[in-house]
């Protein structure tokens, strides 16, 4: 899904949305489409699907100090300033191995101020965890990196049978109470410390 190219109102919000796995046939997509479009259905918030299957981030970083390399320069151009512009994040990842996939490590990892004081929720996906234990340990993570993970998630178990063929959820009421409850909690956050942080800017 597109960045929303409508007229941002001055009190909106910029809400990113990830998609972690960049596996070939990858479900995430199908997931961080029907979500963006719950979120992008509010009045108070701007929407910008932020996929890393078309970043080409590389594994290699260059020493403390040091500028990145031309093609990790390349990517940042194009994913930093997103990152920054953000008031908000939303997470979509599933679980790979108990944990979430290294793309969204090496992403996260690439970055440090543009996490910092800024609110992040989960929607994970998978089998019989739905991606959860994924997200505990993307808590610990982004609590590293001054960033506040609110407390609601979105989760689907057994994801693949939860979609029909045109990406919509089968039991829609369910999810699309959780993804409210996570976005209202969302847009709480991003509200108190956007303002916190034009009185007084965030010390880290």
């Amino acid at each position: 899904m597109p960045e929303n190219t409508e007229p941002r109102r001055a009190e909106q919000l910029r809400l990113a949305v990830i998609i972690g796995s960049v596996r070939e046939g990858r479900f995430g997509p199908t997931v961080a489409n029907w979500f963006a479009g719950q979120a992008a259905g509010r009045t108070d918030m701007t929407v910008d699907v932020v996929d890393l299957a078309g970043i080409r981030l590389p594994l290699e970083m260059p020493p403390f100090g040091s500028p990145p390399a031309p093609e990790a320069a390349r990517a940042l151009g194009e994913l930093t300033p997103r990152l920054a512009a953000a008031d908000a994040f939303v997470v979509v990842t599933p679980e790979y191995n108990h944990s979430f996939p290294a793309s969204l490590k090496n992403a996260v990892d690439w970055h440090s101020r543009e996490w910092y004081a800024k609110p992040v929720g989960f929607v994970s996906y998978g089998g019989v965890s739905g991606g959860l234990r994924a997200v505990e340990q993307l808590r610990v993570v982004f609590a590293e990196l001054h960033a506040v993970t609110v407390r609601d998630t979105v989760s689907f178990h057994g994801a693949w049978s939860q979609f029909d063929d045109q990406g919509e959820p089968i039991s829609p009421d369910g999810c699309g109470g959780a993804a409210k409850t996570m976005l209202d909690q969302l847009a709480w956050w991003a509200r108190a410390l956007r303002e916190a942080k034009a009185v007084r800017p965030y010390a880290a």
